[in-house]
């Protein structure tokens, strides 16, 4: 186990189930739990998410849920089934839809076991400035919109939101102790943002307030990633001690 892995998920966005297991082989020592994402339950199929979970991993299932309330429901039913332990929807589905996955998420869960908690997105990290404006139609900045979002979400029952780190400390202070912050957008310091906008230092992310981090491209392609992982659960126990 390396200290401050437990907070960090890494993102397993790679194109079939054996790259995936490799990283998995690889990391799962250290601690950290570990996305799935599109890219791979499309190239795998949900077996894998089963698979991670009966041994006992961790598994983010970032599907990003959005479509109508019975549909949601039904996928965060089989989501909690195959042994999610977190699950997301995009919070612009409204009431009905976030309702609709809560109650999903509960129906598909083994007796003994707890359901998945289900993170609201707020706004994607690929969007920032007037982007927002010209891909939505949203007249606030990203910021603003993030935190009316998340305060819907609280609203509506969610356990937590998904945001950029560079909206943990308001979100935080809007949503209370309770709430669990996820965030992507992590980068090592000095490393690029990529297609993300909206990124910061697993440091800054965790002094700000995040409670989990999540990480692809600067573990899954360093020439070490369980190097790269460990000198960001350094990181992360070096901005909970200050």
């Amino acid at each position: 186990m390396i200290p401050g892995a437990e907070r960090i998920f890494v993102a397993l966005d790679v194109p079939g189930r054996a790259q995936a297991l490799a990283l998995v082989d690889l990391l799962a020592p250290a601690g950290c739990g570990f996305k799935v994402g599109l890219e791979l339950l499309a190239a795998a199929g949900p077996d894998l998410i089963e698979e991670l979970a009966a041994r006992r991993l961790r598994v983010f299932v970032d599907v990003k849920l959005h479509d109508i309330p019975n549909t949601v429901r039904g996928a965060a039913r089989a989501l909690a089934a195959r042994g999610a332990s977190l699950l997301t929807v995009h919070i612009a589905g409204g009431r009905e839809m976030i309702a609709a996955a809560l109650a999903g998420a509960r129906e598909g869960t083994a007796p003994g076991r707890e359901p998945p908690r289900v993170m609201g997105v707020t706004v994607l990290t690929s969007l920032a400035g007037t982007m927002l404006s010209r891909a939505a139609g949203v007249e606030r900045g990203p910021a603003d919109e993030a935190a009316r979002r998340a305060r819907a979400g609280r609203d509506w029952g969610l356990d937590g939101v998904v945001c950029s780190p560079l909206e943990v400390r308001s979100l935080r202070r809007l949503l209370g102790p309770e709430a669990l912050l996820v965030t992507p957008g992590i980068r090592p310091a000095g490393a690029g943002a990529q297609d993300q906008r909206r990124v910061a230092t697993a440091a800054e992310a965790v002094a700000a307030g995040a409670d989990y981090l999540v990480v692809g491209r600067p573990v899954r392609e360093h020439g070490d990633p369980r190097a790269a992982l460990a000198a960001l659960a350094a990181e992360v126990v070096r901005a909970g001690d200050r």
